[in-house]
């Protein structure tokens, strides 16, 4: 190739970069929908259905809360919502896009800053949900539900994508990387009352097919790289693009666990 021709190719190579840059540091994050990703980047889902076994238990409950929310789209999938149901959300942006969302199915939406305690009184839902929640607050969680009452949740486990993490932060120490196991969760479930009846865990496949791809789901996913901003990681952004161009999909695992606990009637 000519060093004309290879002028050529890199030009072309970071038009395409700030392009894809622009395009994905600008697009709504609103919600918790990641359909913006199709053809871009792909994640393998936990063997067990969380949306499908959660819909299924609301509709056997009377009394229902979704823990954060987010812009209320798992829980709008359930067929059929309990006649007491609520959710609670932190963030303004995913509050309204929830409060529209689910108010026509019947829902209310609570604002809540995800800190206890909870705004509901003792022994007030048969079935607590929460799917990728920042923080569980157990002693909460057994505190709102009724004696045999259930919490059913999906959980991020430990060291998830950090294939990306640590290409931005370099090695997380074993305290960061152990984090969320759900050992760990089974143990404080347990310390707060509650009787641990499945837990299940699962690694899985995530690529990312571009680096506007990379840019959303940092962007949308605030606590992987805390403080994300495109000009404060742009080189190393620009060296991610050029990997993925000539290499090929960046492939990183997830970490998810399925647990669900029991309150003692």
């Amino acid at each position: 190739m000519s060093g004309t021709s290879e002028e050529a190719a890199a030009a072309a190579e970071r038009a395409r970069f700030e392009a894809l840059v622009q395009e994905a540091a600008t697009v709504s994050v609103d919600g918790w929908d990641f359909s913006w990703l199709d053809g871009r980047a792909t994640e393998q889902r936990p063997s067990w259905g969380y949306a499908r076994a959660m819909a299924d238990r609301m509709g056997r409950a009377r009394a229902a809360l979704d823990i954060q929310t987010g812009g209320g789209e798992v829980l709008a999938a359930a067929p059929k919502l309990p006649p007491v149901t609520v959710a609670t959300e932190s963030w303004p942006p995913n509050i309204a896009r929830a409060t529209a969302l689910l108010h026509p199915l019947g829902a209310a939406v609570v604002a809540d800053a995800d800190e206890p305690p909870l705004p509901f009184g003792d022994n007030a839902f048969d079935l607590v949900v929460s799917r990728h929640p920042v923080t569980t607050w157990w002693a909460e969680i057994a505190r709102v539900l009724t004696p045999g009452g259930t919490y059913f949740s999906q959980q991020v486990g430990p060291a998830s994508v950090f294939e990306l993490v640590e290409y931005f932060l370099g090695p997380q120490p074993p305290e960061v990387r152990g984090s969320r196991d759900p050992e760990q969760a089974r143990a404080a479930a347990e310390a707060a009352g509650l009787d641990v009846v499945d837990l299940r865990a699962e690694t899985l496949r995530t690529e990312f097919f571009d680096i506007g791809a990379v840019v959303y789901f940092l962007r949308k996913v605030i606590w992987m790289v805390p403080g994300f901003t495109v000009e404060e990681y742009r080189p190393r952004l620009a060296e991610l693009h050029h990997l993925i161009e000539s290499e090929g999909p960046f492939v990183a695992h997830t970490t998810r666990f399925l647990i669900e606990a029991r309150k003692p009637a």
